[in-house]
């Protein structure tokens, strides 16, 4: 069972990501599924009426508006990093949580490694599926990497120069 760190913990993963070439035939009805854009896409009807939980899943080659008006459907929006070097979820992230008032859990999946969580969790994120080859209890440590932070983000409105003083 694979492990994703959550509100600062490692927890055992109780959601169900499915592949991007998922069809609707053969879902569960009450499993928690975190389904990609395009069946959302295709199925919200259907999906919208299942009794388990539901997220969505968004390459990095989608963008969080076109979801925007269907948020309350989801307990999970989670965003793909096909690579490392991709950061353009950083900024979904942010839109999510500043522009949509998203309140639901934001989770990075795909090629998350320790050196971005801090960062992610800067612009909104609070669950990180890390890479299977990486320690998810190290990678937790990289949250607390600093101890303060000059800018303002999403997990503190506030710079540096107006909390001082």
């Amino acid at each position: 069972m694979q492990r994703i760190i959550k509100n600062d913990q490692v927890i055992d993963e109780t959601w169900h990501l499915l592949p991007k070439d998922v069809t609707l035939e053969g879902l569960s009805n009450s499993d928690d599924l975190i389904v990609p854009l395009a069946l959302w896409r295709d199925h919200a009807h259907a999906l919208k009426a299942r009794d388990g939980g539901l997220g969505v899943w968004l390459d990095s080659d989608e963008e969080v508006e076109e979801i925007a008006d269907d948020l309350q459907y989801f307990q999970v929006v989670a965003l793909n990093f096909p690579v490392f070097t991709d950061g353009r979820h950083f900024s979904s992230a942010r839109l999510l949580r500043e522009r949509y008032g998203y309140k639901g859990e934001v989770r990075a999946i795909g090629d998350v490694l320790r050196d971005q969580l801090f960062f992610m969790k800067r612009c909104g994120f609070d669950a990180y599926a890390i890479r299977p080859d990486r320690d998810p209890y190290d990678a937790l440590q990289s949250l607390h990497d600093f101890s303060e932070v000059y800018q303002a983000a999403t997990d503190q409105p506030l710079p540096l120069f107006r909390r001082r003083g």
